[in-house]
């Protein structure tokens, strides 16, 4: 897409998109289904900060300005928040330590009516995985400042990690009406896919893509497009918004690793052995090391994976030394390996900290490689409650069903899975097909 592409949401028009996208939120909760990014949750920039050179450019500026004047909290709160930013573009999270230390010394300067240094607080719990403070210190800033768009954005987000779904989708609603755009529509797509509701998902992302100035905004809804088509196995138009993508932000690691999900999942081994390769080298992210270690594995160069698993327990502890909390990915590792009392430790822990889907399913899945399905089974209906259609949570679901000797109930689930996405995990298509088969092939 070309980047001169500057259509304003504006006007009557802009009131009709607006109120289409609340209308597809609204009916989520009063439909027949019940209430699947970062993510993880989607990695939206809260600050509205995008492109690598314009954030540069953000942090000098502040740096210089507050050598000047120190006692400027306004600045040292765009400092926080951007390091916040910087730790996300960079997958270095020793940002963090120096954001808490920018957006404190704001608090510490003005702690009465500073909305701004609290959003930056919370944006900064949201990375660290502390969504319950997270919230708190967006609600804080809601108290001062109750048309902030930007801090109902950071409630949005730490609700959805805490399994408060409702409560997000206000927040959301919020957003929307203050301000809409990339930051708005992309997390009320995120929303409307968690409740399954694909089609207002996208038509959310095709409303953030209206809203689009910067090339970066443009390969950033590109991204969510790809990602919400691949996780429903639509690999070519996957592929198509990825390309679409790095015409305006060439080599951006998300989209190079979609272009690698895409290129593994059709058999091209070569091509997607060089992306992830490219990928992890380029942003060493724990969730980034562990798909390519999986991938691997799943070609039997198991020594090869080690080296990726190795590497993606390494990276854990560097985020977990700059105050990161994510025990999610080491429980679904621990159990994919059989180490069940390792995966339960992890998934428990997790799900004290969140008592979302994610955290559901990692807890349930954990419980099966430990031979507690009953305990399992649970989990796994929870993370499956809200009407997501995540392939990955409905195998887990079918494998436990079928441990329990549910036969039929599994049978529905793994045909499921492998309906919505044929491609939804490098080590389970196997599994999830050999299973079906055994409980008598697709309904």
């Amino acid at each position: 897409m070309s980047s001169r592409r500057t259509t304003i949401i504006g006007g009557t028009v802009g009131v009709v998109l607006l109120l289409a996208v609340v209308t597809l939120l609204v009916g989520v909760n009063q439909g027949a289904t019940p209430p699947a990014p970062p993510p993880p949750a989607a990695q939206v920039n809260a600050n509205g900060i995008n492109g690598r050179d314009e954030l540069a450019r953000i942090i000098e500026q502040a740096q210089r300005s507050l050598q000047d004047n120190p006692n400027d909290y306004q600045k040292w709160a765009l400092l926080g928040g951007a390091y916040v930013e910087q730790a996300r573009i960079t997958a270095d999270p020793s940002y963090y330590p120096k954001s808490e230390g920018a957006l404190q010394k704001s608090l510490d300067l003005n702690s009465t009516d500073n909305d701004l240094a609290m959003t930056g607080m919370g944006q900064l719990s949201n990375a660290r995985h502390e969504f319950a403070t997270a919230a708190d210190w967006a609600r804080k800033a809601l108290a001062i400042n109750e048309f902030g768009s930007r801090t109902y954005g950071v409630l949005a987000d730490a609700l959805t990690q805490l399994g408060n779904y409702d409560g997000a989708t206000q927040a959301i609603q919020k957003m929307l009406e203050l301000k809409p755009g990339v930051s708005s529509f992309t997390r009320a797509s995120y929303n409307l896919e968690l409740h399954g509701n694909i089609d207002g998902a996208r038509a959310a992302l095709e409303q953030a893509l209206t809203s689009s100035f910067s090339p970066s905004d443009f390969a950033f809804c590109r991204l969510y497009l790809g990602q919400l088509a691949f996780n429903q196995g639509e690999l070519d138009e996957a592929d198509k918004q990825y390309d679409a993508g790095l015409r305006e932000t060439a080599d951006d690691p998300n989209l190079l690793y979609g272009k690698a999900q895409v290129a593994a999942a059709r058999g091209e081994v070569d091509t997607a052995l060089a992306g992830y390769a490219k990928v992890t080298a380029l942003r060493p992210l724990p969730q980034y090391l562990l798909e390519y270690g999986n991938y691997l594995f799943s070609l039997g160069r198991t020594d090869e994976a080690k080296v990726q698993y190795g590497l993606f327990e390494t990276t854990q502890q560097i985020f977990k030394v700059n105050g990161v909390q994510d025990n999610l990915s080491a429980a679904l590792l621990a159990a994919d390996q059989g180490d069940g009392k390792a995966a339960v430790a992890a998934g428990e822990a997790e799900w004290a900290l969140r008592k979302n889907v994610d955290a559901a399913d990692a807890l349930g899945w954990a419980l099966h490689s430990a031979g507690r399905d009953a305990e399992a089974l649970k989990y796994a209906q929870q993370a499956t409650a809200i009407g997501g259609r995540n392939a990955l949570f409905i195998f887990h679901r079918g494998m436990i069903e079928k441990a329990l000797g549910q036969q039929q109930a599994a049978r529905a689930s793994l045909d499921a899975a492998l309906r919505i996405n044929p491609y939804f995990s490098p080590i389970h298509e196997a599994d999830a097909k050999a299973a079906l088969a055994d409980l008598g092939g697709p309904l």
